[in-house]
């Protein structure tokens, strides 16, 4: 595997600073390799898309979270499955992501999609309506391995939170070293 450095932005879909979903970030982190630099994303201040409000420019927060996929290699989202579909925070940014859409920065960017839910279904309709938008802008999207947590909350340990399954986080060191080699085919 290679081992020059990488740019990878990641985008959590929940706004929670304590979510599942953070918390399976912070395990990828922890083992992502270490010549990889991450950026993280806030989605927290990326208004409602609006062509209105675009006309008169993108806002700073809409600018910076495009530049920061714009920047990446590799994009790397972890969401959350909300009433069965992806969370209006995470489509909102994917929407202003892909304007303007003959140049969007979602265009060619290889992505990969975690997921955790306290469920059983390990947000796999979440992550499918992730897909589709990602489609939809031409991203080159990871078909798997895919990481699909149920049962999330049974994965951490009770005392630090921290996600500590050996099973899963032997899964999703493999989903890294994919991702590594998804973002080299295109590079």
């Amino acid at each position: 595997m290679s081992e020059h450095k990488l740019t990878i932005t990641v985008i959590c879909g929940s706004l929670r600073e304590g979510s599942f979903n953070r918390r399976v970030l912070k395990a990828m982190e922890k083992l992502a390799p270490e010549h990889w630099e991450i950026h993280h994303t806030d989605l927290s201040g990326i208004p409602l898309y609006n062509a209105d409000t675009e006309s008169q420019g993108d806002p700073p927060s809409v600018t910076e979270f495009k530049e920061r996929i714009r920047q990446a290699d590799g994009v790397l989202i972890v969401t959350p499955e909300y009433n069965s579909g992806i969370p209006g925070v995470l489509k909102n940014a994917l929407d202003w992501a892909s304007r303007p859409v003959k140049s969007s920065v979602l265009i060619e960017k290889p992505f990969a999609i975690a997921g955790a839910t306290p469920g059983g279904g390990g947000t796999a309709q979440s992550q499918a309506q992730v897909r589709q938008t990602l489609l939809a802008m031409n991203a080159y999207t990871m078909p798997g391995p895919k990481i699909l947590i149920g049962s999330v909350h049974e994965k951490l340990n009770q005392t630090t939170g921290e996600l500590e399954d050996e099973a899963t986080l032997r899964h999703i060191e493999k989903f890294l070293t994919a991702f590594e080699q998804w973002i080299l085919y295109f590079k």
